[in-house]
């Protein structure tokens, strides 16, 4: 007899993001963490791009808005040495949520108690086999070894995933030989924040807002005019290996910082110390029979502030396949959608995280002749707002099966407001359950009566809208677009593609 439905290694921000969707889903999944206790280590500074927009949907985003230890930073992000700026955009195409990882996850825990998910820290996974019908996990707990098994096991474990490594999946890539630290740290008195965001030092002089390069390095300023707390960063190439459990301290920030500058820069204290080295790595298939990877066990960027939004958003995507296949509805190779769909957005990230590693790692005049192009290049609406769709991840548009689609299908549904016989609502609201909706915004009785063979499964919903994009829209549990019907469409051609949509999504009805 199986143990549970489906096991997850690892409690970090993927790890409990998955869990938390198979819950909505009704399914029993099993949380494995080898840690004893959830860990104050800073590492990410906060979560941005996409996945705001799903935790919007999930009626989570007002309350790890108010998690925030500090107010929302300007618009305005570092991209491969240079900076996107989108303080002049009314609205901005990339967000960000000053959430330090360690809020984040216990936001997503919290939330995992309310939803009632088993996570069991001090368990670490010690090996794994697969058959055809079950996953079965040795594990080493507080009172010893013992085995579990589930249908399913996904590895969110990290970097170095021993999941993955067990699996059989390659993780091929690149390690680049540099270190980088990051930091939020307090001023002593004698050192100014100037009107222009510079740093005056008593002594040295004055260290400029953005980026310095030398031939030692890159330092990286952000500030605010008055402020006491400041942001600072530095790349170095170097080949020590760090343990990531152990801290970074305030000196070695600031022995980092005089070798980049040759300046010794006074720090009172400190709210964030992080140390990290890039990587480019991903996955050769996130599924290998009955155990997928996830996060950075299936992918490491070159890049900070992109990581989570992937992780997150890869469990957001799989858990509403494993629900289907083991409620016993999923169509033939709804699984592997998980690889097709999220190996593509990958490999997305991986693409704007290596053209980062080209501006950031170039010394010489090409190199300087190059970021100076592309920063004239961001100075125009256009490509800066196509460069923070990309970097947010909300270009992506998953391929569907079939031809002659509509423009939105694949692409992540618009938060529409919604008009209806009880009152206003919006697409956010209604995808709050996780569950699949049919959206029908122009009241066509003929595709009414193709989706109710399917109305166990999909949520049918009749609504008005102001400029309607489509007739109907078919959105699935992670909130992306499997079919939408193009306005005033035939019933004789829109009613056996909304049918066949359902079919390869939903199952047979």
């Amino acid at each position: 007899m199986l143990d549970t439905d489906v096991i997850i290694v690892g409690a970090g921000p993927t790890g409990l993001m998955l869990a938390n969707e198979l819950r909505l889903a009704g399914v029993r999944p099993l949380v494995l963490e080898r840690h004893p206790h959830r860990r104050d280590t800073p590492k990410a500074g906060g979560v941005g791009g996409q996945i705001l927009e799903l935790l919007r949907y999930r009626g989570l985003l007002e309350r790890f808005e108010a998690a925030c230890p500090g107010p929302a930073p300007a618009p305005r992000f570092p991209f491969g040495g240079v900076h996107l700026d989108f303080t002049q955009l009314a609205d901005p195409p990339m967000h960000a949520l000053p959430l330090p990882q360690q809020h984040l996850e216990r936001l997503l825990d919290e939330r995992a108690a309310e939803l009632e998910v088993d996570v069991l820290r001090g368990h670490e996974v010690t090996g794994i086999s697969q058959d055809e019908a079950a996953v079965i996990v040795d594990v080493r707990g507080p009172d010893g070894l013992y085995q579990v098994s589930a249908r399913y096991l996904v590895g969110c474990d990290g970097a170095r995933s021993r999941v993955r490594d067990w699996a059989g999946i390659g993780f091929p890539g690149t390690v680049y030989p540099e270190v980088n630290r990051l930091a939020q740290v307090t001023l002593p008195g004698p050192v100014t924040v100037l009107g222009n965001g510079d740093l005056d030092i008593p002594g040295y002089g004055t260290i400029r807002a953005g980026f310095t390069r030398t031939d030692r390095g890159l330092f990286g300023l952000g500030s605010s005019p008055g402020a006491t707390s400041v942001s600072l960063y530095t790349i170095e190439d170097e080949s020590t290996e760090y343990d990531d459990d152990v801290p970074m301290t305030l000196s070695e920030l600031q022995d980092s910082i005089h070798r980049v500058l040759g300046a010794h820069l006074p720090l009172a204290g400190s709210t964030r110390l992080s140390r990290f080295t890039f990587k480019a790595r991903q996955a050769e298939r996130y599924r290998a029979g009955r155990t997928m990877v996830a996060g950075d066990a299936a992918h490491l960027f070159p890049a900070t502030g992109v990581a989570i939004n992937a992780g997150m958003l890869d469990a957001v995507n799989l858990a509403w396949k494993l629900a289907a296949d083991l409620h016993g509805w999923a169509p033939a190779g709804l699984l592997d959608t998980y690889h097709d769909e999220r190996h593509l957005a990958g490999a997305r990230t991986m693409l704007h995280a290596q053209a980062q590693v080209a501006l950031r790692r170039g010394h010489d005049v090409a190199a300087e002749a190059l970021r100076e192009v592309f920063t004239e290049l961001l100075a125009d609406e256009q490509p800066l707002r196509r460069m923070g769709a990309l970097v947010a991840g909300t270009d992506i548009r998953y391929p569907m099966p079939g031809t002659g689609h509509h423009p939105l299908t694949g692409t992540f549904a618009p938060d529409l407001t919604l008009h209806t016989d009880q009152g206003t609502t919006s697409v956010a609201h209604l995808m709050h359950p996780a569950r699949p909706i049919l959206l029908d915004l122009a009241d066509r009785e003929d595709l009414h009566e193709t989706a109710r063979d399917w109305r166990r499964r999909v949520d049918i919903h009749t609504a008005k809208t102001d400029d309607r994009p489509a007739d109907s829209l078919l959105i699935r549990p992670d909130a992306h677009i499997a079919w939408a019907a193009t306005i005033d469409e035939p019933a004789d051609s829109a009613a056996p593609a909304l049918r066949e949509a359902l079919s390869s999504w939903f199952g047979t009805p």
